[in-house]
């Protein structure tokens, strides 16, 4: 999509058109909405609201290819963007590779953490399939985890890997 310059409506709203798991919208925000307050206005809520400062990564989606802490990014920003959620990777029935290797490894616990790992995961293997050790923990280094030391977290980004190679 080419990028267009924003004007604001006569209700003070700004209309943008993105892809947001694989579907085109057009929506209007406001000129101060976070990506994550739109995204979760759109009923996606997958994405998680964790410390509104981008400090824990609770709300990592992919915007075109790249991990991004949601909480921070104005909405108006993606205007001409492919954003990717959790909910776009991956379903109950049909689960995405890396969401199988997050419960293989036994990397999920409370799962507040998980979409933003699970995010961040996906966008180090669309990357590089086969990253080390100290690539993993550097990808996952934004996401916060209260209830893990992060070894099993790295281990499903190595299970994931495997799996997607497959």
């Amino acid at each position: 999509m080419k990028k267009k310059e924003l004007s604001l409506d006569k209700d003070g709203k700004f209309d943008i058109s993105f892809v947001l798991n694989a579907k085109e919208l057009k929506v209007k925000i406001s000129g101060d909405e976070t990506l994550l307050e739109l995204i979760r206005r759109l009923g996606y809520k997958g994405t998680k609201k964790g410390c509104d400062t981008g400090d824990c990564g609770s709300c990592t989606v992919i915007v075109n290819k790249k991990a991004t802490l949601s909480c921070i990014i104005p909405a108006f920003l993606v205007d001409g963007c492919e954003v990717t959620t959790i909910e776009g990777i991956g379903s109950i029935s049909n689960p995405h590779p890396i969401q199988e290797a997050f419960v293989e490894a036994g990397a999920v616990q409370c799962g507040y953490c998980v979409p933003g790992m699970i995010m961040s995961t996906k966008a180090l293997l669309d990357e590089n399939g086969s990253p080390s050790d100290e690539e993993i923990k550097h990808a996952l280094d934004g996401n916060l985890c209260r209830c893990t030391g992060y070894v099993k977290q790295i281990e499903a980004v190595n299970i994931a890997s495997k799996k997607i190679k497959k």
